[in-house]
């Protein structure tokens, strides 16, 4: 009795696999057609509490139950008129890229293979587009989350160096510093590395929701008063509730004169380098020490795949790598390639991220992805100017990039999110909410590719007529 999981005939599998893709093109090709985005159904939900299948269930079964169970209710951020939080499109190369490395099905945790050299290709190509060195070390991850995370391990190391990895933070008395602003995920970032939350300074944003540098130069004061270690400023490109840009230059010049590891965090907003009309936005970021940012965002790569740069191969090296028996470079066959992307990070077994990326490059250009990062500061421009031209809407924030946060007048806050969940369920628009002021706004996030001045005229129509 055989166990291999590979079917007897082959050519059923192929019929299948073409429909598959051709049902996929057909679903990019028509989104405009569907709704943005569908309530899932109880029934629906319910049926994915059932226990573990002992048997195997047909191919063609499965595929009509995911077309008609999974396909229909998923994020929705395909569609040109999701403009919620900040989620890329996707693009046809990735998805089709997708496919290939499933296929190959390698292990890009190490080892010399090809797989390897696309994802240093694809390092050295993000180095560049940022303006970091040509020795710049680098590995992809899940996303800016991780990046992040591995960002202050990073920052650890300058910090303790061994003694680090020996004893922990063990009572070291260091102190990392943030825009109040900053993403949730370098909080956690501080947490998860043993340094607690307590450790990050949230320094006081200005008018332009940009980090206060003179707020930050009197926390550090205070706390090497303290006797405490400024050891990390992580500095801003594209803040999460309105896309503004911290001094990178600035906070770069206290980071250097403190000792401290300059970090950036540009999950979506440090792919504005590659925008001509953007780029001074960027000025400052090839200084960092390190910089993560999202490719499934504005470069509109398929989910998941963040990227860490580092300045320093030597520390990003020492804050990852472990000599074991099992896992030894070698100098020749399989087991060289030497450093592997387990050193560089917490993965051993990590899948063939690198391709959609190569491939996303390699088809539509630096060119291309700067259109994209173009139209969408275009198009929010476009949107802040209905919202100003409007005695119903108020803008609760300055447009630096391609969010625009905007008000209701005359409606409570309840209101205002009630109203966008409305436009959710109904399937026409998906923007999403925050609090500016401690006000409810309307957040419109401008990444998707497909997105038209039609659609946020539409937007603007919808909410109007509901108020």
């Amino acid at each position: 009795m055989s166990s291999s999981l590979d079917p007897a005939d082959w050519s059923t599998l192929r019929a299948l696999g073409h429909k598959m893709l051709d049902d996929m093109v057909d679903h990019l090709a028509t989104l405009r057609e569907q709704p943005v985005w569908r309530p899932m159904p109880d029934a629906v939900r319910q049926s994915f509490t059932a226990p573990v299948p002992s048997a195997g269930t047909d191919l063609d079964a499965l595929y009509t139950r995911f077309t008609a169970d999974i396909q229909p209710y998923v994020t929705g951020n395909l569609h040109p008129r999701f403009m919620g939080w900040v989620h890329g499109g996707g693009n046809p190369v990735s998805m089709l890229a997708e496919l290939l490395a499933g296929a190959m099905n390698a292990n890009c945790g190490g080892r010399d293979h090809v797989g390897i050299a696309v994802e240093r290709q694809v390092v050295a190509w993000a180095a560049e587009m940022l303006g970091m060195p040509a020795q710049t070390s680098g590995v992809l991850l899940t996303g800016s989350s991780m990046a992040n995370f591995c960002a202050v391990l990073c920052a650890r190391q300058k910090a303790l160096g061994e003694a680090g990895h020996a004893t922990g933070v063990n009572g070291a008395k260091l102190t990392a510093y943030a825009s109040a602003g900053v993403h949730r995920c370098v909080t956690g970032a501080l947490d998860m590395a043993g340094f607690g939350r307590a450790a990050l300074r949230k320094i006081p944003v200005d008018a332009s929701f940009r980090m206060d540098m003179a707020k930050l130069r009197e926390a550090i004061a205070a706390d090497k008063a303290a006797g405490r270690t400024p050891f990390l400023i992580a500095a801003t490109a594209g803040s999460v509730d309105t896309g503004a840009f911290d001094d990178l230059n600035e906070a770069a010049d206290i980071a250097e004169a403190e000792n401290a590891w300059f970090h950036v965090d540009g999950a979506f907003g440090a792919l504005a380098a590659l925008s001509p009309a953007k780029r001074h936005l960027t000025e400052g970021l090839g200084r960092a020490d390190s910089i993560a940012f999202d490719f499934h965002k504005w470069a509109q790569v398929t989910y998941s795949c963040g990227c860490l740069l580092v300045r320093d191969p030597a520390i990003h090296n020492e804050a990852f790598s472990q000599a074991t028996h099992y896992l030894a470079a070698a100098p020749r066959g399989l087991a060289g390639g030497f450093p592997w992307p387990c050193d560089l990070g917490p993965d051993l077994s990590r899948g063939f991220s690198a391709l959609k990326i190569w491939m996303t490059l390699s088809a539509y250009g630096t060119s291309g992805l700067a259109s994209v990062v173009e139209t969408s500061c275009a198009l929010a421009a476009h949107l802040a100017g209905h919202v100003q031209a409007s005695n119903h809407l108020t803008l609760l924030a300055p447009v630096a990039l391609n969010i625009v946060c905007f008000g209701i007048e005359g409606k409570t806050d309840h209101e205002v999110l009630d109203l966008v969940a409305d436009l959710q369920e109904d399937g026409l628009f998906a923007p999403s909410t925050t609090h500016i002021a401690g006000r409810a706004a309307i957040r419109c996030a401008i990444v998707n590719h497909r997105t038209t001045e039609n659609d946020i005229d539409a937007l603007v129509t919808e909410i109007l007529r509901r108020i």
